[in-house]
């Protein structure tokens, strides 16, 4: 049985977009898949605020590092400061590999860090490889808070 599962992409590159949804829709399982393009319009998705008021809670988060308006440390660390998102699993999906970057993104509770490859491809593979594990072998939490 295939599972399905509602992810938000919060990216403001229009390629890695592209290539993002297409990954996403060329697997196996069949999902649902919002896209915001910066770190203000994430936190209103995820507490359903401003023009986003009857966003549906996505199962998981692709988040950005570098994005404007409000960085994807601020989106990480609001979503896991909330009892209402915490237990939302939040992939940290972004071109830095600063050492900066990825210790600040687990200390505030990320659930994994990915350096994008570079080859369209490999990142290609890298974003199958998201869903495959988080949404095929994980069992996610369906709590759905308001």
């Amino acid at each position: 049985m295939k599972k399905s599962a509602h992810i938000l992409l919060v990216e403001d590159n229009e390629g890695d977009i592209l290539l993002t949804t297409e990954a996403l829709s060329e697997n196996k399982i069949v999902n649902k898949i919002s896209v915001v393009k910066n770190g203000a319009d994430a936190i209103d998705f995820m507490f359903k605020e401003g023009q986003f008021t009857d966003a549906e809670t996505p199962d998981l988060v692709l988040l950005d590092v570098n994005l404007p308006r409000r960085s994807g440390h601020e989106v990480l660390q609001r979503v896991k400061n909330d009892d209402r998102t915490r237990h939302i699993p939040v992939i940290m999906l972004t071109t830095s590999s600063s050492q900066r970057d990825i210790d600040l993104s687990y200390s505030n509770h990320a659930n994994c860090y990915i350096t994008k490859p570079v080859e369209a491809d490999e990142f290609l593979r890298a974003v199958a490889s998201i869903e495959d594990f988080w949404l095929e072998i994980v069992s996610l939490s369906k709590s759905k808070n308001k």
